[in-house]
């Protein structure tokens, strides 16, 4: 579907890539399907030819600090408003992220009485071939027991997996002043350092992110930590800068349409304004497509390969929206007179698509070769009776 309108005074509001990701030592037997106490979460894999691990996401934190919301509000669309009658997480809690977007990955979400010290807490298999750990501190808290699991948290994985990327959601941010989220950062940056610096830790690097589910700062906060996460990610931003320097373009960002996460923007800064824009124009043009996209009679999704949204802005600027694949947006910025040589940049996005596509052979590839090895393997610990032989 294509639309074309004028939007003047826009206010905001609020995959990836496929990754390429194995290890051969992840081992899920300890789990049984439905142990997460959860509608969406399924822990264990019923396909032994499965040819994909998809990376970890650690939900961690205090009680109350806002995990499941945060969860429920970027990957499941629920109102921020909504999450205030979420039920206290009390298990621990999987849910693939794939089925509904190109984002793919496995995010799981621990409650907030985990302990470490207790023997039935495999924490080794836990963070053995997790990706990212995020840790969730709630900003109008008192977060000196947060700091002190944080740092036991951080500690425990590290020892198991160096490779972990660690990252700190300030959160709930919403009701504190511009200043005052200033000084949070700061003194939560500093104590959570410190504590690492003393127990000679200072090699290990914490990120740290402003959010709150009542603006888009916890959509862009995840879309740097699953950035992180794409090993494909120079060649994405390499791709990008050359289409926008060859298109007169002054910015462009590879979007998620279902959960409007940015996997990918060129080389020039993120402003906050621009993203939330871009988000919101996903919003307009899923909106438009459901009411005028489809038939009666028809269904699937009104985003498809026909999808196309052009938005002039109040100052001269202008939007551009362009579909990659099912999954994913191109979305652009550039100036009205850049917009008027629109076959040079429609020629110019054709290649970029096609080189995506590209991207995407070389990674199919490598999951059929995964996929063959696997069974390979299989096939050598399974005798003619089709009973395991488990190797000494």
């Amino acid at each position: 579907m294509t639309s074309e309108r004028k939007y003047n005074g826009v206010d905001g509001e609020n995959e990836a890539l496929l990754f390429d990701y194995f290890d051969d030592d992840d081992d899920f037997d300890t789990f049984e399907d439905g142990d997460c106490g959860c509608e969406e979460g399924v822990l264990g894999f019923s396909d032994p030819f499965s040819s994909e691990v998809k990376p970890r996401i650690l939900l961690m934190g205090l009680r109350r600090s806002g995990k499941s919301s945060i969860q429920k509000v970027v990957f499941h669309k629920m109102s921020p408003n909504e999450t205030l009658f979420l039920e206290s997480t009390n298990k621990i809690c999987r849910e693939d992220v794939s089925n509904s977007s190109f984002v793919s990955f496995q995010i799981w979400d621990f409650p907030g009485q985990i302990d470490f010290f207790d023997p039935t807490f495999d924490y080794e298999m836990i963070f053995r071939g997790t990706g990212a750990l995020i840790f969730v501190i709630d900003s109008q808290d008192d977060y000196v027991e947060a700091l002190s699991r944080l740092h036991l948290t951080v500690t425990r994985a590290y020892k198991v997996n160096p490779d972990i990327n660690f990252e700190v959601f300030i959160h709930k941010v919403d009701g504190l002043s511009d200043d005052h989220k200033i000084e949070k950062q700061r003194d939560i940056h500093k104590r959570a350092n410190d504590d690492l610096a003393d127990a000679g830790l200072e090699r290990i690097h914490l990120s740290f992110y402003l959010t709150s589910i009542y603006d888009h700062s916890i959509f862009e906060a995840f879309s740097k930590v699953v950035q992180k996460l794409i090993p494909q990610l120079p060649t994405l931003e390499n791709l990008l800068n050359i289409f926008i320097s060859n298109s007169g373009i002054e910015k462009a960002f590879l979007f998620d349409v279902v959960s409007k996460i940015y996997i990918a923007t060129d080389s020039s800064p993120v402003d906050m304004q621009t993203y939330e824009l871009c988000c919101d124009m996903i919003d307009v043009v899923i909106d438009i497509s459901c009411i005028y996209g489809l038939t009666g009679d028809e269904v699937g999704t009104p985003y498809d390969k026909e999808s196309m949204a052009i938005i002039h802005l109040n100052n001269t600027t202008v939007m551009y929206l362009k579909e990659v694949t099912k999954f994913l947006a191109l979305v652009c910025f550039l100036r009205e007179e850049s917009f008027e040589r629109k076959g040079l940049i429609d020629y110019n996005f054709h290649c970029f698509k096609k080189a995506i596509e590209e991207v995407f052979d070389v990674r199919l590839k490598v999951q059929r070769s995964r996929k063959l090895l696997s069974q390979r393997r299989w096939s050598r610990q399974t005798v003619p009776n089709g009973t395991q032989v488990h190797p000494h």
